[in-house]
C-alpha cells in the first residue's frame, strides 16, 4: 500500500557527504552530529551509513540518545553534551558514552556514578569561548580543570577531550570567529599546562569543517552538513552542491481528492487565499501535526504535475491545497514539498529562505506521523 506521505531518506547520499566532509578536514576525525533523531532522518540508520561513510564519532546532545544508539548495537565512540542534573550517569559510563563536562558540580555527579560503575568515566571540558551557552566561563575554567585533574587522579575520570562550540561560524569573516579560535586555544593551553592530555581537540560545526581550516584541530563535529544541507546562508556560492554535499531527505505525499472550484473560492482556514478564477483545488495530506510549518501558508513552494505551486491558503493541522489551476491532477499524483532539486522540486533550504528559517528547522521538524524510507542501504 502506497503512504499517504513519506520522508524519503538516501543512505547513500549520506555516506558521502560525511566522506566529503572528511575531505575538508584532512588530519581530523570526523564526529557525526546524529541528535534530535539523526535531524529527522532516523538516528540508528544514519549513524550507521554516517560510520560507513568514514565518521569515526557519533554525537548526540541527551544521554538517552547516546543510550538508544547503543541499545541498537552501535559500538562507535558516542559524546553525549548536554548532561543536565539527574542524567542516568551510571548507565552511560556502563555503555562507554562520553560526556561533555562544563560545570564544577557535573564532576562530583559523574565521579559518583563511576564509582558506582566500577568505571572511569571518559570526559570532555566544554569551554565557553563566546557563545554563552554550554560550558565554563573564563573564570570558571582553571577551577573545572583542576576538579577533573583531582577525580582522574582517584581514577574516576579520564579527561579525554577539550571542546568548544563557534557562534557564528556560518557568516565567514565575523571578527567572532577569530576570537574564539583564540580563546580556545587558551583554554586548551590552560589545560595542558595543568596536566590535562586530550586525545581530541575540538570546535567546529558544519561552517567550521567546511571554512576553517586553522580550527580543525583533532576532530570536527558536523551536523546539518552530514544530511546534505548548507550550513550558511542560501547564496548560490553557498549551496549545498558547491562542497560536494547532497540532501538526503525527500518529502513528499498523495495527493488526497481534487475538486474544481468557481472564482471567488475562499481556500481554508480564515480565507487567506481566494482563488482569482475557476479553478482545482488539490488537497495535500499532511499539516502541522506532521512538522510543515503553519507559516508556510500562502509562502512555501511545493512540486506537483511537473510545475511548482505556492501552498494556497492556511496550513491545517493534517492539511494544505494547491490551487493547480487548469493543470491535470488527479489524487493519487504525489506531490514533493522539498528533497534535492533534481527534478525542480524546492529543497529544504529554499522552504528556509522562504520562511525565514534555517534547514536544520525544515527537515527535524518531520514529525513520526510521517514514515522515514530508506534507499541505499548496504
Amino acid at each position: 500500500m502506497e503512504t499517504l506521505a513519506e520522508a524519503r531518506v538516501d543512505l547513500a547520499a549520506v555516506r558521502a557527504n560525511v566522506a566529503t566532509l572528511g575531505e575538508h578536514a584532512p588530519g581530523a576525525q570526523v564526529l557525526a552530529a546524529v541528535k534530535a533523531d539523526g535531524y529527522g532522518h532516523g538516528m540508528v540508520q544514519v549513524a550507521r551509513a554516517a560510520l560507513q561513510g568514514g565518521a569515526t564519532w557519533l554525537g548526540c546532545a541527551y544521554v538517552e540518545e547516546a543510550l538508544a544508539l547503543r541499545a541498537a548495537g552501535i559500538g562507535a565512540r558516542v559524546l553525549a553534551w548536554i548532561v543536565p542534573p539527574g542524567q542516568p550517569l551510571t548507565a552511560a559510563l556502563r555503555a562507554g558514552v562520553d560526556l561533555a563536562v562544563g560545570a564544577r558540580w557535573l564532576v562530583d555527579d559523574i565521579a559518583a556514578a563511576a564509582r558506582e560503575a566500577g568505571r572511569p568515566a571518559r570526559v570532555h571540558l566544554k569551554a565557553d569561548t563566546g557563545l554563552s551557552r554550554g560550558g565554563a566561563t573564563p573564570a570558571e575554567w582553571a577551577p573545572l580543570v583542576d576538579a577533573a585533574l583531582a577525580a582522574q587522579a582517584e581514577g574516576l575520570i579520564d579527561v579525554v577531550g577539550v571542546m568548544s562550540h563557534l557562534a557564528r561560524a556560518d557568516e565567514p569573516g565575523d571578527p567572532s570567529i577569530a576570537a574564539q579560535i583564540g580563546h580556545f586555544r587558551d583554554a586548551v593551553e590552560l589545560a595542558e599546562k595543568a596536566g590535562v592530555r586530550p586525545e581530541v581537540r575540538h570546535l567546529c560545526n558544519s561552517a567550521g569543517t567546511l571554512s576553517l581550516p586553522e580550527a580543525h584541530f583533532d576532530l570536527v563535529r558536523p551536523g546539518i552538513s552530514v544530511y546534505g544541507l548548507s550550513p550558511f546562508a542560501p547564496t548560490e556560492l553557498a549551496r549545498p552542491e558547491a562542497y560536494g554535499l547532497r540532501p538526503a531527505m525527500t518529502l513528499s505525499a498523495q495527493v488526497a481528492m481534487v475538486k474544481r472550484v468557481p472564482e471567488g473560492s475562499g481556500v481554508s482556514y480564515g480565507h487567506r487565499y481566494v482563488t482569482g478564477r475557476e479553478s482545482t483545488l488539490a488537497l495535500i495530506p499532511v499539516g502541522y501535526g506532521d512538522g510543515i510549518p503553519r507559516a508556510a501558508t500562502n509562502t512555501a513552494d511545493v512540486l506537483l504535475a511537473g510545475r511548482r505551486r505556492r501552498i494556497a491558503g492556511t496550513v491545517c493541522m493534517d492539511q494544505f491545497v494547491l490551487d493547480v489551476g487548469d493543470d491535470d491532477v488527479r489524487a493519487g499524483d504525489r506531490a514533493v514539498l522539498f528533497g534535492p532539486g533534481d527534478h525542480g522540486e524546492p529543497t529544504a533550504q529554499d522552504w528556509a529562505a522562504a520562511l525565514g528559517t534555517i534547514s536544520w528547522e525544515i527537515v527535524t521538524r518531520v514529525g513520526a506521523r510521517v514514515p522515514r524510507v530508506y534507499e541505499g542501504s548496504v
